[in-house]
């Protein structure tokens, strides 16, 4: 009883009273009127507020998940094929790394107007802008993997006749699992704030018109309420890549650390 209560409180009780804590003093500084209601609504009014448009808010969530996941399944494929190549050729390497590096210092929010302009109001300028976003961490996390394969097994490999193909299919990819499953929670949690940036600046649907629109009206409440459901939708799309990640790799979990058990008891009777 007192384990599974100490795993209990391990894994959750931390967090929530952090949590707890914080809205407490959030409560504390609206209730005393120290910062002004229009600036800081109190909790009560944004879980109000949370309560009465979730309905809505979840119909636009639609519109932001289709262009977080379409261009996230997108800087898959793309990180994946770069990364490939990037390893296979020294050349490729030499002359994209330093493009992809580049790439991020620009700011997303400096290229959407681009986009919009190019390609219109639809999903395509969101789609590529979820993409330029979430294609680096995973390219990065695939190309750090490819290159941490142990030089033996390839030799080994080759000894007995394998040929590249079957080096990467037997080696080298899934030595790269990891790695790429460590990119691609960096990226989920990307691709909701590029669809969010994408739709702040043209669109007609998704919860980034609906936040343009509640701050033009100075309803900070609702403003806060969505700020809430976005958080909510990414940690939902991060378990969902970690369930992913625990159903590829199932023997990362028989393989992770054991506790050492507390010994002292056994030495006092011993």
């Amino acid at each position: 009883m007192t384990k599974k209560l100490r795993n209990i409180t391990d894994k959750g009780f931390p967090p929530f009273i952090t949590l707890v804590v914080i809205a407490a003093i959030w409560y504390a500084v609206c209730e005393g009127e120290i910062v002004p209601a229009f600036m800081l609504p109190s909790p009560v009014d944004v879980v109000k507020a949370f309560v009465e448009n979730i309905g809505y808010m979840a119909k636009e969530s639609v519109y932001t998940l289709q262009e977080a996941v379409y261009g996230l399944a997108a800087g898959i494929l793309l990180a994946f094929v770069l990364a490939t190549l990037m390893d296979k050729f020294s050349f490729v390497y030499k002359a994209f790394y330093p493009l992809l590096v580049i790439s991020q210092t620009i700011p997303t929010i400096a290229i959407a107007p681009l986009l919009v302009l190019w390609m219109g109001y639809g999903m395509a300028p969101r789609i590529t802008l979820v993409i330029i976003t979430t294609f680096f961490p995973i390219a990065i996390g695939l190309l750090d993997g490819y290159r941490s394969v142990d030089a033996d097994s390839i030799n080994l490999l080759r000894s007995m006749g394998a040929g590249r193909v079957q080096i990467f299919r037997h080696v080298k990819l899934p030595t790269a699992v990891p790695s790429f499953f460590s990119g691609l929670r960096i990226a989920s949690s990307y691709a909701v704030v590029g669809a969010l940036i994408a739709e702040w600046l043209g669109g007609n649907n998704g919860l980034g018109v609906y936040m343009t629109r509640v701050k033009k009206a100075y309803s900070f409440d609702k403003m806060f309420a969505v700020i809430v459901f976005i958080c909510v939708v990414s940690l939902l799309l991060m378990a969902v890549v970690r369930l992913i990640e625990s159903l590829s790799m199932p023997y990362k979990k028989q393989h992770a650390p054991v506790r050492h058990r507390d010994t002292s008891k056994i030495r006092k009777d011993i």
